[in-house]
């Protein structure tokens, strides 16, 4: 998988991206990340991407043309459209699902906003989907942009020593993960629960997706009405008093 990032700030995007998990997945060729700086597609010898806003109003706004200009380039070296993705508060917040759903695609851009955001006819012509990471604002989209590289990164065979890393992960199957416990058993009085230490496999699985039940209903409960449970979760949950 390519994903490429649009940016005024790529080599800050590119520092983060070459680090840990991911920058190791980047070396070993399981995802390939490029950042484009957008200031190389301007137009005047000061290299300006933004304007004043008409009707007025505090801030600049990211001009058409540079970032036009920059996607169709992407597009000619790729030889193809990427799915074209705009990090804005304005779009439908980042889900689990959707980052499945991403991480099955070939190629993606991601266009990182600044300032006042960008004109608005980038977003009609051009972008196919605007994602944000959570209501509020940034200072810019270069942040919300990693967010979701490395979320769909870590969805990509190879990039995780196995799967197993991320299916058991909160929001995955769209229920909270269990808690988890290290060395030692018992710390300052307090002891990891004995069925973890039994090695009996059946049991701790249960205990795991109980307690993943448990987690959920305590913190996020809104997602048992989306969640896929068993007649067995069910019963369980009953049991609680927490359906």
């Amino acid at each position: 998988m390519r994903i490429d990032l649009i940016t005024l700030f790529p080599e800050m995007c590119d520092t983060v991206l070459s680090e840990s998990v991911i920058g190791r997945a980047r070396k070993k060729g399981a995802v390939e990340l490029e950042c484009h700086q957008l200031r190389d597609f301007a137009f005047d010898k000061h290299k300006r991407v933004d304007d004043s806003t008409y009707g007025g109003g505090m801030g600049m706004l990211m001009m058409a043309e540079p970032i036009a200009l920059c996607f169709e380039d992407l597009c000619e070296s790729l030889g193809k459209r990427p799915h074209f993705i705009y990090m804005s508060p304005k779009g439908q917040v980042l889900t689990q699902k959707r980052v499945r759903e991403l991480a099955g695609l070939d190629n993606i851009a991601i266009l990182c906003g600044h300032y006042e955001g960008v004109d608005q006819r980038v977003l009609d012509e051009l972008i196919d989907e605007e994602i944000s990471i959570g209501d509020y604002v940034l200072t810019g989209g270069e942040l919300p942009a990693l967010v979701l590289t490395d979320s769909i990164c870590r969805m990509i065979p190879g990039v995780l020593s196995d799967d197993l890393c991320f299916e058991d992960e909160s929001h995955y199957s769209g229920l909270l993960e269990y808690p988890q416990y290290t060395k030692p058993s018992v710390w300052r009085g307090k002891a990891v629960p004995e069925v973890l230490l039994s090695g009996h496999h059946a049991n701790i699985q249960q205990w795991r997706r109980e307690n993943s039940l448990l987690e959920t209903a305590r913190l996020r409960p809104e997602l048992l009405q989306s969640a896929e449970l068993s007649e067995k979760d069910l019963k369980f949950l009953k049991s609680k008093g927490i359906i």
